[in-house]
């Protein structure tokens, strides 16, 4: 089992790390969803820290539909997440009807190779049937995708999750996300034999700030240890 956390800053990826997460998905600007982090916090998280960083390559806000410019910064983005160091990218791509974009998913593949590439919660936005859509991505070469099973919560998507987690038979990584904690994570693995989970395990601060919790992250980790034990 991989435990990923969401960390929107050096900060929260410092309480990631003091928690015993496996790994994080560094962005910025949590608060929209997140947004690509700057190159110096990568490289940050990555030397200093010597976390497994897998980076949120989004330039803005919104719907996962890119015009032709934003897709240019954003397969710039994903060369300056090279240089720094990053472990993986975290991008996601629909059409204007709201399927997966096949051609912009396998370019950033392709271009962020020998990085990682997980397609993101954009494929619970998606208007495809998500098993249809799960081959799309598996046939762009990403290595894992990061759902819900298509329901606002990891938790809702259960039945989803375990249908993707059957067919994708070990050809991709099936991430569970959104609304992971420590008192469902458990449940959410048992259920649906995923072996990877990703939570952000947050908490807002008095001046309104989001930010990792580290002693949230140990509960986590706890929780999952138990699985294995």
């Amino acid at each position: 089992m991989k435990v990923e956390i969401c960390s929107n800053s050096r900060r929260s990826a410092e309480h990631a790390k003091a928690g015993g997460a496996d790994r994080i998905e560094l962005c910025s600007r949590l608060e929209v969803g997140g947004t690509t982090p700057s190159p110096e916090d990568i490289a940050y998280c990555v030397r200093q820290l010597q976390l497994r960083t897998h980076v949120l390559v989004r330039p803005r806000e919104g719907n996962f539909t890119y015009s032709d410019a934003e897709f240019a910064l954003i397969c710039e983005e994903v060369e300056m997440c090279k240089r720094a160091g990053a472990h993986a990218v975290v991008v996601g791509f629909l059409t204007p009807d709201g399927r997966i974009d096949v051609a912009k998913t396998r370019h950033i593949v392709e271009l962020a190779a020998p990085m990682e590439v997980t397609f993101h919660r954009a494929f619970d936005e998606m208007t495809e049937e998500p098993l249809v859509a799960l081959e799309k991505v598996i046939g762009c070469g990403c290595h894992r995708i990061l759902t819900s099973g298509c329901k606002p919560t990891a938790e809702e998507g259960i039945d989803t999750l375990r249908q993707l987690v059957h067919q994708a038979a070990g050809r991709i990584t099936i991430l569970a996300g959104a609304g992971v904690t420590p008192a469902n994570a458990a449940h959410i693995v048992r259920q649906t034999g995923v072996t990877e989970i990703h939570g952000s395990c947050k908490h807002t601060l008095p001046d309104g700030t989001i930010e990792t919790d580290t002693q949230t992250v140990l509960s986590l980790m706890e929780q999952i240890k138990a699985l294995t034990d």
